[in-house]
């Protein structure tokens, strides 16, 4: 095992003194034969004692599941599958939260020839009806009898689907019940069968506007992109540390994020668990048991633990040491992204580890060193503050159609407030009007039920991903916005919405923000109030009886948002700049049709459902 990483600079290709592409070869070559399906029986052949998987037992103890005993289960299932009827090619639906039986049941479909279709768990009746109807799954998993009844009450405008099986009740026992007569030979032949071409899922857009439409990701897509990362992130896969290296999955399987970890995970034999509750308590249960070495997380995640942290100091009356440990860990960041600290800031930095940031690690397990954040920037400061609180940070960037991550931090290299470089065997160029155009084994095949193949049809190959961003000089890749959410003032000024969102979702008052000023004269904002970071001003403000209605025109908390505002208006000129915000009662959430399942805003239902508050907000005069 290498003791480094394997860094290449991307080449980079510059027109008129500007760095237009950027493209990094592939540090691994896309097998010429199998599937995703061969991972399990490949890694009981080649480790078969080693422990790939740990299963939660109902006393809280974590379980190792070996190489050898999954392949086995693995093998059980798909049996199952078969005995049951399903073909190869067919679809099977999986609707569940992050669980040990999603994977398991992803890993049976694969390896006998089937087509999995992740729906998400919060996923309305129709949703999920839309999904299955349109992918023509003849099959779906579900976790609880909660999930059951709302496939059972569709079945009627389902007629392809003839199998509906519930984790909760044992479905997973009764398949390999039902498969114990079908031969060893029957799967095996089935996995020969697959080649690195064949679908291997569909996996749905979270459809910010009209139907959701299905991604077509092949094998070939997945060993790209989990085989490259698994090369360039060295220190996260392969532990060079007597620890090994291990995650405790929270994610959505549902998201192609997730599903991509827990491929790559199995792919490179890293130890995975599932923790399927996301509420504050039940996950830092789990992070404390299972204690992982890295963790895969969204801006959201890392906010919390962030904010939670600062709440906890202020009720000790000890706000000020942590905002002073908070300036540190930034310091600290920020330098290591170019050269060695200083003594002093060393020195510094040591005075505050077990004070503060030995507290955060072990809020996330105590062994926690890497995280990989994607789904949106994380945001410069809290890049450079868990950085200093020796947590480094791989941020990405990626879209469905890319199998996830296109970019990725290169380590040993971080450049703060970027999504990195390209991942390897990948090339990014900027259009003329700034739009973000990829390139590589990773994008995916078209969209299901869709005569546009190919990259989404744009020329040459290349997809088109709807996102406005930049190159730098060295290749790095930042990301400034959403090219259908660009805003676009009276005035004529461009104003993209992302960085000031980012920005104000970190604090911790504010659960959600949407700025507005599309044909307006000035940017405005509606904000939403976080409920944890709330009652704990409502404590500290001796308000906890204060009616909603009134509180969200409070003036303290007015003013304390103002000053969040004011510090997002650094970010950007006095022309993009937010001069007025309104404070709504309730949050935008994915039940009130204001959240997609991956948590991105749906404007045009927010802006609908809002008229009246956005309307007030250039009604009152300056």
């Amino acid at each position: 095992m290498d003791a480094e990483p394997k860094l290449v600079e991307p080449v980079r290709t510059v027109v008129d003194g500007v760095v237009r592409e950027a493209a990094v070869p592939a540090l691994a070559a896309l097998p010429a034969s199998g599937s995703l399906g061969d991972i399990p029986f490949h890694n009981a052949r080649e480790a078969p004692g080693e422990a790939v998987l740990a299963r939660k037992e109902r006393d809280g103890t974590w379980r190792d599941v070996t190489a050898a005993e999954f392949a086995a289960e693995v093998l059980a299932v798909a049996k199952g599958l078969i005995a049951e009827g399903l073909r190869e090619g067919d679809r099977l639906a999986i609707m569940a939260r992050t669980t040990y039986e999603w994977t398991l049941l992803d890993f049976a479909g694969w390896a006998a020839g089937l087509v999995t279709v992740p729906i998400y768990p919060t996923s309305s009746a129709l949703q999920a009806r839309w999904i299955i109807h349109d992918s023509g799954a003849v099959a779906c998993a579900v976790e609880d009898t909660a999930q059951a009844r709302i496939i059972s009450a569709e079945r009627a405008n389902l007629p392809w689907l003839s199998h509906l099986w519930e984790f909760d009740t044992g479905a997973v026992a009764r398949l390999v019940k039902a498969g114990e007569r079908v031969p060893d030979a029957v799967v095996h032949a089935r996995r020969a069968a697959r080649t690195p071409d064949c679908v291997a899922t569909l996996v749905y857009t979270s459809g910010t506007t009209g139907q959701p439409k299905g991604c077509v990701l092949t094998h070939a897509n997945f060993f790209a992109e989990v085989d490259n990362a698994v090369e360039l992130l060295h220190p996260v896969f392969k532990s060079v540390s007597k620890e090994p290296a291990s995650t405790l999955l929270f994610l959505p399987l549902s998201h192609v994020f997730g599903r991509m970890v827990a491929v790559g995970c199995l792919r490179a034999r890293v130890k995975l668990g599932h923790a399927p509750s996301i509420s504050t308590q039940d996950l830092l249960a789990d992070l404390a048991g299972f204690r992982p070495t890295f963790l895969l997380a969204i801006p959201y995640v890392m906010e919390k633990v962030y904010n939670t942290a600062r709440a906890t100091a202020e009720k000790m009356g000890r706000a000020s040491s942590f905002d002073r440990a908070a300036r540190i860990a930034q310091s600290y960041g920020e330098v290591v992204e170019g050269k060695r600290p200083g003594p002093a800031l060393r020195a510094a930095r040591a005075l505050y580890d077990p004070l503060v940031y030995r507290r955060i690690r072990a809020a996330l397990g105590g062994r926690v060193r890497y995280v990989l954040s994607g789904g949106s920037p994380l945001g410069r400061r809290l890049a450079a503050f868990y950085t200093g609180a020796g947590i480094e940070i791989f941020e990405g960037y990626g879209l469905t159609e890319t199998t996830a991550a296109s970019t990725v931090t290169p380590p040993l290299k971080p450049r703060l407030g970027t999504v990195g470089w390209p991942l390897p065997g990948t090339a990014v160029r900027i259009a003329d009007d700034g739009e973000v155009l990829l390139r590589g084994a990773h994008v995916f095949a078209g969209y299901w039920n869709s005569p546009v193949q190919s990259g989404g049809g744009a020329a040459g190959g290349w997809l088109a991903t709807g996102d406005i961003g930049e190159l730098d000089a060295d290749g790095y890749l930042t990301i400034t916005g959403r090219k259908k959410d660009l805003i676009i003032t009276s005035g004529g000024k461009n104003v993209a919405p992302a960085p000031l969102e980012d920005w104000l979702r970190a604090h911790p008052l504010v659960s959600q923000c949407m700025v507005v000023g599309d044909n307006r004269p000035y940017v405005t904002a509606l904000l939403t109030l976080e409920p944890e970071g709330l009652a704990h001003w409502r404590q500290m403000h001796k308000k906890q009886s204060l009616p909603m209605a009134e509180l969200v025109r409070d003036e303290e908390l007015r003013a304390d948002l103002q000053r969040a505002v004011d510090e997002a208006n650094r970010l950007v000129s006095r022309a993009e700049s937010i001069r007025r915000f309104t404070v709504l009662p309730g949050d935008f959430t994915e039940e009130r049709g204001h959240l997609t399942p991956s948590m991105k805003l749906k404007r045009g239902a927010i802006a609908r459902d809002h008229e009246r508050e956005i309307e007030e907000l250039y009604r009152r005069e300056r």
